[in-house]
């Protein structure tokens, strides 16, 4: 099965920005849509942004205009751009098709700070 390896977290002030990668084991060209989700401590885990094979997105509406998704399916790889970020966006981000059906990697720690 295709596992899943996120990258690219850290502790960032409020209003900085961290590009968050996703880097898979095997093909994602059969998987039509993957996403990033995030676990803040205390709450379940909740879906951010997606994107589909043909470059479609959707996001969560506390992040749209704020983090973008993308998708290299040569490198089998998908990112998260973060800007403008904000104490709220603290969690643990995680990557996987969408619904989810992958194994869950480690996740990537982001802190924001005001």
């Amino acid at each position: 099965q295709v596992q899943l390896v996120e990258s690219g977290g850290g502790l960032v002030q409020a209003g900085g920005s961290l590009r968050l990668s996703c880097v898979a084991s095997g093909s994602i060209f059969s998987i039509n849509v993957m996403a990033w989700y995030r676990q803040a401590v205390g709450k379940q885990r909740e879906l951010v942004a997606a994107v589909t094979n043909d470059g479609r997105t959707n996001y969560q509406h506390s992040v749209k205009g704020r983090f973008t998704i993308s998708r290299d399916n040569i490198k089998k790889t998908v990112y998260l751009q973060m800007s403008s970020l904000e104490p709220e966006d603290t969690a643990v981000y995680y990557c996987n098709g969408d619904p989810p059906f992958l194994a869950w990697g480690q996740g990537t720690q982001v802190t924001v700070i005001s």
